[in-house]
Parts: C-alpha cells; structure tokens; sequence
C-alpha cells in the first residue's frame, strides 16, 4: 500500500506540474508577469535611486548652456504624444476593422511591453552612467569661490531643488527619444503590417494586387513613416532645450526603436511576411498539446508567404 499511495502522490503531483506548465505554455501569463515585474523595478528606479554624480568642471563649456524652465516637449505632452495617441490609435484602428479579440489583446499587450521595457532600460542606464547634461552648472547653481580649473563634485551645488538638482545628472541617453521611438515606433510597424507596404505575398489576384501597389504604396508607407517623423521632432526639441545633445538622443532613439522592434516581432511576423497584418496565433514560443490538434506559436516561414515552400505553392496553382 505505501508504494501505491507513493505512486498516487508522484502521478497527482506530475498532473499538477504539467497543468500548470501547459498553462504556462499556452497562456500570456508569463507575458504579464513579466510586465508587473518590469514596471515594478521602473518605478523602484524611478523614485528611489540617485544617479552616480559624475565629477565636473565649471570650465566645461559642454555643460554650461542655459536652463529652459520651459520646456517644448514636456513629460507630460511627451506622454500623451508617444503614449496616449499611438494606444488610442492603435484601439481605434482595430474596432474600425472588426479586429478579433486576439488581434486587439496582442496588440496592446505588445505595445505595453515595448514602453514600460524601454522605459526600465533607460532609467537603469541613465542613473549607472551619470552623464552631466548640457545645462548641468546652470542647475547646480555653484558656490561662490568654487574653483574654475579643477574637477569638482555635487558637493559646491547650492540647488535647493533636490530633483533639478540630481536630474542634471541623467543625460544618457535621452528618455523622451527613447519613449518616444518606443511608442510612435509601435505605431509605424503596427501600420507599416497592416497596410503590407513591405509585403511579398498577396491577398487576390495579381492583377488586383499590382493595381494597389501602384496606386498606394507610397501614400501608405508616408502614412506609415509620420509616427517616426514625430518620434524625431521629439528627441530633437531635447537638444533645442539643451536637456541632451545629439549622442544622448540618437543613443536614445536606437534604444527605444531597438526594443520595440523586439517586442513587436514576439507577437507579429516580419513585414515582408504575405501575413503581416495577422499576428501570431498564440504566445511566443508557445507548444501544442499531446494529439498537436492545437498549435500555438509561431508559424513556418513558408507559411507566411514569404519562404520558398509558398513560392512553390503558387506556382503549382
């Protein structure tokens, strides 16, 4: 009897684990875990680290423009530009087109991701390096008979403003360029796959196909492009503030254009896909069950229209 009660408790407990790792599997649980442990860390970032203060000179030119105490793009406006629009948009496109529940959840959800995943890099990055930002003396306000000709630290600063003050010390990179890109940038890959201005395969026949082409195709990837135009203009004002200078914003750009690309591929196939605008059909990296009668995951690349195997399918019909 103990073997067999031994042999129950392995076969129930075996149950459970592969339960739950199947639910695991073919779940976003992961997804959204993932997400509450991100904006966790951002905002333990965000209100309770101080950046490393880098030693200066009241010589250095680089640091010594003017404050803007008003800003063009400030955090808030940034928000509601990069943030706010792009999700209405987003919203707003797929009820217009009767989108499924999936094509909404994946979309929001891989958008969530791409901002709050740029938004914790940035801010670990800007307090580990400490970059001084162009208008770093102007904020420390420096004491009088402080040395011109030798390096000093946040010591001689009589700002007392304690964020001004410790924000002069978190130029790199730019967070509204890398918000920004993270954003507009969702938005512009989002429409770029739905409008199939980079696809290969086609949706009827060629004749249609080559019509829409013709006709569209540059008026849609303009359409297309204007989310990145904006996300530019963004980080461009931050070096009209003197908040940041071009390094800190270009760095932040790449960043925020780096990471939602990756987070808009975990959900959506490449934009030459002949499926781009449909995304995938369940979690990434997702598995089927025991029988394979569902299949989440990513599909084959000759599936979406793009590898050799489809090639070969249209031509034989």
């Amino acid at each position: 009897m103990a073997p067999s009660r031994a042999n129950s408790a392995g076969v129930t407990a075996g149950g459970v684990l592969g339960s739950l790792s199947r639910f695991w599997r073919r779940t976003y649980a992961s997804d959204y875990i993932g997400f509450v442990l991100l904006l966790t860390g951002y905002l333990l970032v965000q209100f309770l680290v101080e950046p490393f203060h880098r030693m200066f000179s009241l010589n250095d030119l680089r640091i010594s423009f003017p404050y803007a105490e008003t800003e063009r793009v400030p955090l808030g406006l940034d928000f509601i530009y990069a943030l706010f629009i792009p999700l209405g948009i987003l919203i707003l496109y797929n009820l217009a087109k009767s989108a499924s529940v999936h094509k909404q959840h994946v979309t929001i959800l891989g958008f969530a991701i791409s901002m709050i995943l740029t938004s914790f890099l940035t801010d670990v990055i800007k307090n580990m390096v400490g970059r001084p930002r162009p208008d770093l003396i102007a904020r420390c306000l420096p004491a009088a008979g402080t040395p011109r000709d030798v390096l000093v630290d946040i010591d001689v600063c009589t700002q007392p403003d304690h964020h001004t003050l410790h924000d002069g010390w978190r130029a790199f990179p730019s967070g509204h360029a890398s918000f920004s890109f993270a954003g507009l940038g969702y938005l512009s890959l989002f429409l770029a796959g739905q409008a199939r201005i980079f696809a290969h395969g086609t949706t009827g026949s060629l004749a249609e196909h080559t019509e829409k082409l013709v006709r569209g195709d540059l008026v849609r990837a303009l359409l297309c492009f204007a989310p990145l135009l904006c996300a530019t203009m963004i980080a461009i004002s931050r070096c009209q503030d003197y908040r940041h200078d071009v390094y800190d914003v270009c760095v932040g750009a790449l960043l925020g254009w780096t990471v939602t690309y990756w987070s808009y591929r975990r959900y959506w196939p490449r934009l030459s896909s002949g499926r781009c605008d449909e995304p995938y059909a369940g979690p990434p990296g997702g598995g089927g069950d025991e029988a394979g009668a569902v299949r989440y995951g990513r599909i084959r690349d000759e599936e979406e229209g793009g590898g050799a195997g489809a090639g070969a399918g249209r031509n034989v019909t």
